[in-house]
């Protein structure tokens, strides 16, 4: 299969790659939401696989591949809780970022510069986080991933709604107005709505399951979760029979 990589898309993002860990900086609406994103990733991992959310190692001994991780934001977290872990991007400078500071945070991380394509193995569970919107091909990256899961395991998507909201939201006030992220970070139209990521994760032999928005609070200027509003940022949760 061919890569569902846009060198367009690496381009752009490769130019602040060097700022991944910066707070304050390209990314930061991605820290932003991190805490919020880590605990839906930890309690739909805990559930499927019976651990318990509470134990600091919840995840030991999980083989986990995050496609897509960028500077490792998602990464370090998960081997902190005793999971073996993957990351991969086709942006070669983000990759190098994320070695260099999981070397210093004394974290042993497989990082690889590579697509999903080209990966090899299966893993228990496989996140593909705040990619969706970026590939070329929605059936064929979802393709990607479900070879790459066990059977039995688990794939957590996270990914924008293509709603007159996520317009508003996501487009004109995150890049035009707040200015959170540079201008043509996203492309609208490439926003995926759920029932055409679930259908994709059918077409693969996947089971879609839970399916929570992700909300941004200007009052507490931070993400919430929630059951009922998926109109612009979401997660999924499907399994591998």
């Amino acid at each position: 299969m061919s890569s569902t990589v846009q060198k367009s898309e690496i381009e752009h993002f490769s130019k602040d790659a060097p700022h991944w860990w910066d707070e304050s900086g390209p990314f930061a609406p991605l820290h932003r939401l991190n805490p919020v994103r880590l605990d839906y990733i930890k309690t739909q991992i805990c559930s499927h696989f019976d651990r318990d959310p509470k134990d600091f190692n919840a995840l030991d001994s999980l083989n986990v591949l995050d496609i897509g991780c960028g500077g490792g934001l998602v990464c370090e977290p998960m081997a902190r809780m005793g999971a073996n872990v993957i990351g991969i991007d086709a942006d070669e400078v983000a990759i190098e970022v994320a070695g260099e500071h999981a070397e210093q945070s004394g974290l042993n991380i497989n990082y690889q510069a590579t697509t999903a394509e080209e990966m090899n193995g299966t893993y228990d569970i496989v996140l593909a986080l705040e990619i969706v919107e970026h590939v070329s091909s929605i059936e064929d990256f979802v393709s990607s991933c479900a070879k790459l899961v066990k059977p039995g395991g688990l794939i957590i998507f996270s990914t924008l709604n293509r709603t007159p909201k996520s317009f508003a939201l996501g487009i004109i006030a995150a890049e035009y107005i707040l200015r959170w992220v540079p201008r043509g970070t996203h492309s609208w139209q490439k926003f995926v709505k759920p029932s055409e990521l679930a259908k994709a994760a059918r077409h693969n032999s996947l089971k879609p399951g839970d399916i929570t928005g992700l909300i941004y609070n200007p009052l507490k200027s931070g993400f919430t979760l929630s059951k009922t509003d998926i109109d612009v940022n979401y997660l999924m949760s499907c399994k591998k029979p």
